[in-house]
């Protein structure tokens, strides 16, 4: 779900900070076609009002780019299993970059054979997912994406962190209308979300995480596990989905799971070894095929018809880029300080909307 506005930020046209963004990969040895697909895919979420997976995640990455921990140019390698499958190992490049490629294979797959299920190894964080089910949906398919990370969230009953935010995305497309997309953690809240508290000095909302003693806590600097959704009554829901989709990650992938996975803020230095999972399907290989989206629709506007007009699952995130598009993507005082930080450690000069003062340091 998209994340509220706060207060003092400073919006900045989305395409300056896709054009910033690309020349700064750029400046980090990505190839231009790699550094825009980044920039835009991160832009995009921004746009979502999905900040936790936005631009903001951008100088974790550039970080990991300067020290070799993510390669700027990987080889990666896609190597079809079966009429329906593949694998696409990911030779330690930037999991939005290899995902891109994976769920394209996916739908490959999918239109020739009706079913395509790809695997990813060897890769990092690939950010929002949604990113990879809209566009396929969006193409007729149905998509569903999965991925896992290191040990951020606990499982229920449990105290300390063990299991990644471990997320899950489903979309379909729907006639007249952008895809329906769910695109949700399996735990209480993203961890980034608890990195950009941390950034701009903001409490965590009750309930979403323990501190070091395994209570319940909204200091962001003294969180260190997450709660699996549902929370401490019926987080038992979360916890399954996070365990078995870091199987479908990790070890079917031949990736590492949970606790084995290394830290994605704190070990810098050391590649992610991160998987995914995408499974695409031909609508018109099942019965319901011809008339899906426009069924989709229908089931839409009787949601839309009922008390409390409830919306589709990905609507609020369309709502978010129409406003966002028009007003600008929300920059806050933390992020800006660190864009300034990069513009001038990579000489990046003389993009087209960006404020002067994230350029020069004023």
């Amino acid at each position: 779900m998209s994340q509220p506005v706060i207060e003092g930020s400073a919006p900045i046209p989305h395409e300056a900070i896709a054009a910033w963004a690309g020349r700064c990969l750029e400046r980090l040895g990505m190839a231009p076609a790699d550094a825009r697909l980044l920039a835009d895919s991160l832009v995009q979420a921004s746009l979502w009002g999905i900040d936790s997976h936005g631009i903001g995640r951008l100088p974790h990455y550039m970080e990991r780019l300067k020290r070799g921990s993510i390669e700027a140019r990987p080889e990666i390698v896609v190597k079809e299993t079966g009429p329906a499958t593949a694998q696409v190992h990911g030779g330690r490049g930037h999991g939005i970059i290899v995902a891109h490629r994976a769920a394209a294979v996916a739908a490959g797959l999918a239109r020739r054979s009706g079913v395509g299920a790809v695997g990813v190894s060897d890769s990092s964080h690939c950010g929002a997912m949604a990113l990879y089910t809209r566009p396929a949906a969006r193409a007729g398919l149905v998509a569903i994406a999965f991925t896992h990370a290191d040990a951020m969230a606990a499982p229920f009953g449990g105290k300390r962190a063990f299991f990644g935010t471990n997320p899950i995305a489903i979309a379909f497309p729907r006639a007249g209308h952008e895809p329906a997309c769910l695109d949700m953690a399996t735990s209480s809240i993203p961890f980034n979300r608890v990195i950009n508290a941390r950034r701009e000095g903001h409490p965590l909302p009750p309930d979403v995480a323990y501190d070091a003693n395994g209570d319940p806590t909204t200091d962001a600097n003294a969180a260190r596990a997450l709660m699996p959704l549902g929370g401490a009554e019926y987080g038992y829901k979360g916890y399954g989905l996070a365990l078995m989709i870091d199987l479908l990650c990790g070890p079917l992938n031949a990736n590492p799971w949970g606790a084995t996975i290394s830290n994605m803020f704190t070990a810098l230095d050391e590649p992610r070894r991160l998987g995914a999972f995408f499974i695409m399907l031909d609508p018109g290989r099942f019965a319901g095929g011809e008339t899906l989206a426009a069924t989709v629709e229908t089931v839409a506007r009787a949601l839309a018809a009922e008390p409390g007009s409830p919306l589709m699952p990905g609507d609020p995130e369309l709502r978010a880029e129409a406003e966002r598009r028009a007003r600008g993507i929300p920059v806050e005082p933390g992020l800006a300080a660190q864009m300034r930080d990069w513009t001038e450690r990579l000489g990046v000069e003389g993009v087209e909307g960006l404020p002067a003062a994230l350029e020069k340091g004023d």
